[in-house]
């Protein structure tokens, strides 16, 4: 009898504990979906950008979640570009923007991706700006002067 009565409640305990798991996991999933991020647009191109232009790339998005959107993390692809993120959450429904800096002392084409982490997915968000840096204008040659 005692043997039927330990494995009557170490049966209720080990529903009760995978209830209890289950649940647990069902508000894990509802936490990850509670913020989305829509980027106006995932690549910038440009076909020629002057020698040592400083026009940044700007990726604009609004958080379309319910929740406040934080940018955890924002990495470039390498040292020539540098990009700068919101520093604080974005409320619900409310815009904000990711500046991109690319070295264009750098001549010739480039493609270079910028990978945006989020509270809002454990997925990251890719970034893409491509262009042609065009050479540097020589300096008009000064002519001779003549007395």
């Amino acid at each position: 009898m005692k043997i039927i009565a330990i494995l009557a409640v170490s049966l209720i305990s080990l529903g009760t504990f995978a209830q209890t798991t289950n649940d647990k996991a069902k508000k894990e999933v509802k936490t990850e979906a509670k913020s989305t991020v829509a980027f106006k647009t995932l690549k910038i191109e440009r076909a020629e950008i002057p020698y040592d232009s400083k026009e940044p790339f700007v990726f604009e998005f609004k958080n379309n979640g319910k929740t406040p959107l934080i940018i955890t993390n924002v990495q470039t692809s390498c040292g020539c570009t540098a990009a700068e993120k919101p520093t604080e959450p974005i409320a619900k429904g409310k815009s904000s923007k990711i500046v991109v800096n690319y070295d264009t002392k750098r001549v010739g084409q480039f493609t270079k991706t910028i990978t945006v982490t989020t509270n809002a997915s454990t997925e990251p968000i890719i970034l893409t700006i491509t262009g042609k840096v065009l050479p540097q204008e020589a300096a008009p040659a000064e002519s001779p002067k003549t007395n």
